[in-house]
């Protein structure tokens, strides 16, 4: 199997990290989390650079690409700490051409590509935790279509986003619908996550929405594997980076009139966190190659490749704020920032007990035992 990337996949991804190294540095980051954590501005830089556009099929204006080119973008957008939501871009153009009406695809999949709207998904439920066939949101039909009513908790970017899509019970089983901000009975409240960037609560009451499918649970599983896939390619970035900036850092660090990176024992901690990124990468290119799968095959694998990822962020954050020592949890320091992000990602989408409950319970009789 070849896995060199190619020629396409390379420029894209030179693109990204040039507007991530001039275009979104630390000090611009900073101004944006003082602002509220999101920025229409940088989000319409990306839409510029045709991101927003990537997955939206080509005869609804989009680039029509695939999973890999996603997985490129995310890895520089992870190095570069960018916290406008472009997964969602993603998420959102995937489920309205898989599940959505003509009439919904010809209405949005434009408007996603060009970065105009901002749809974002709005599943999680206070009690349910990281299951996502836990919904309490209700829908009914009306005269002009349907109703919502819904409480749904950390949607990224969720008082800054045009739309959302929104899971609800119709007729006993869990449907999608898709509720545009500013409609009657919708109400968002947003705040600051840990991470710095954005995220609000969204409420909904008798809010008009537009069924996208009736086979919700399906949908909000690709939805979840999508987004985890994004996030596995991000993680990947975002501790690549953290790697890089603990060994720039040892080597100037000096201790006993030489630099720490001389020292034995830390060269094995930083040879260790190393080794935990190319597991993780090896299983973010798995998550990836698998989004093409079976439904049952992607969600397992997705799971497989979340318990590696959500290991080595672990282990690679809290290993670089320990070589670092005090400065390594400054808010001066970039680093510190990097290790809040990996943190917030470990707990994002599943944290790592939930997926390893997924492997767990997929597991064989026979697994781990040669025949």
């Amino acid at each position: 199997m070849d896995f060199d990337f190619s020629d396409d996949q390379q420029q894209l991804r030179d693109a990204v990290a040039r507007w991530v190294d001039k275009g979104y540095s630390f000090e611009r980051r900073q101004s944006i989390a003082k602002q509220g954590g999101f920025s229409r501005e940088a989000w319409n830089e990306l839409a510029e650079l045709g991101l927003t556009a990537l997955t939206v099929p080509e005869q609804y204006g989009g680039l029509g690409q695939g999973a890999a080119d996603v997985m490129v973008v995310m890895e520089e957008l992870g190095r570069g700490l960018v916290m406008e939501p472009l997964a969602q871009a993603f998420v959102a153009s995937t489920l309205l051409s898989q599940f959505g009406s003509e009439a919904i695809k010809q209405h949005w999949l434009p408007q996603i590509a060009t970065g105009e709207k901002l749809v974002v998904l709005a599943s999680q439920e206070r009690k349910a935790r990281y299951r996502i066939d836990v919904c309490d949101a209700k829908a009914s039909k009306t005269a002009s279509g349907y109703a919502v009513d819904a409480t749904k908790n950390i949607v990224l970017a969720g008082d800054k986003a045009d739309a959302f899509i929104v899971p609800a019970q119709l007729d006993g089983k869990i449907a999608l619908f898709l509720v545009e901000n500013g409609a009657t009975g919708v109400t968002t409240t947003g705040y600051a996550t840990q991470d710095e960037a954005r995220a609000a609560d969204l409420v909904c009451k008798a809010a008009p929405a537009t069924l996208i499918t009736s086979n919700g649970l399906a949908a909000l599983t690709l939805a979840q594997d999508v987004a985890n896939a994004a996030l596995c390619a991000e993680g990947v970035g975002v501790m690549e980076q953290t790697l890089k900036l603990t060994t720039e850092y040892m080597n100037q660090r000096k201790q006993f009139g030489v630099a720490i990176s001389s020292f034995q024992a830390l060269r094995h901690r930083v040879a260790d966190m190393k080794m935990q990124l190319e597991m993780a990468r090896s299983m973010s290119y798995y998550s990836t190659l698998k989004l093409s799968a079976p439904a049952e095959e992607r969600h397992l694998a997705i799971a497989r490749a979340k318990v590696q990822l959500g290991q080595s962020m672990r282990y690679v954050g809290q290993q670089s704020v320990q070589l670092h020592g005090g400065i390594g949890v400054t808010d001066e320091y970039i680093g510190s920032h990097y290790f809040k992000r990996l943190t917030q990602m470990e707990m994002t989408g599943g944290d790592t007990l939930h997926h390893l409950g997924t492997v767990s319970t997929h597991m064989q009789e026979s697994a781990g035992v040669f025949a």
